[in-house]
């Protein structure tokens, strides 16, 4: 969905419609930020296949998952639009971009908390689950490396 509204974003915005531009700048924002937790969610999902082997069972899990996935970003983006609405739109609305053809967020201080730095925490939680998984079966080798030498022995 992210590349289809991508994709379609300079059409939609040539229809010259506030309301369909701050819908397409919305749902941009959304599947982008979507696309970023469901990322997030696939690092949880790879430390509890990999580290938490054994005992692991979430009730519901792939319910929790869906709703995590789709809520989290469906909760920022109302949050913005409730702070105010005119934070999407067109850029060639707006003396700086006059030569903008592209519905996104006009404000560049909603753009770096609720893109740049979602991004920043997501990767930074990714690279703690990778850091942690790769210790892990760094692990797992030296002790199967240690049984193997004892065995041989």
């Amino acid at each position: 969905m992210l590349n289809i509204v991508f994709l379609t974003n300079s059409w939609l915005t040539s229809f010259n419609q506030p309301g369909l531009c701050i819908t397409v700048a919305m749902l941009l924002h959304y599947f982008l930020l979507a696309a970023f937790t469901w990322m997030f969610l696939e690092s949880v999902h790879f430390y509890l296949a990999l580290v938490k082997v054994f005992n692991v069972y979430v009730p519901k899990y792939i319910l929790k998952c869906c709703i995590a996935g789709w809520g989290i970003p469906a909760i920022v983006i109302t949050l913005v639009l409730i702070i105010n609405k005119d934070f999407y739109g067109n850029g060639s609305l707006s003396e700086s971009h006059p030569y903008s053809n592209f519905c996104w967020i006009q404000d560049n201080t909603v753009f770096y908390i609720s893109v740049v730095a979602y991004f920043i925490l997501i990767f930074l939680m990714n690279t703690a689950m990778f850091i942690t998984v790769l210790l892990q079966i760094r692990s797992v080798k030296t002790r199967t490396q240690k049984t193997s030498r004892f065995w041989k022995q």
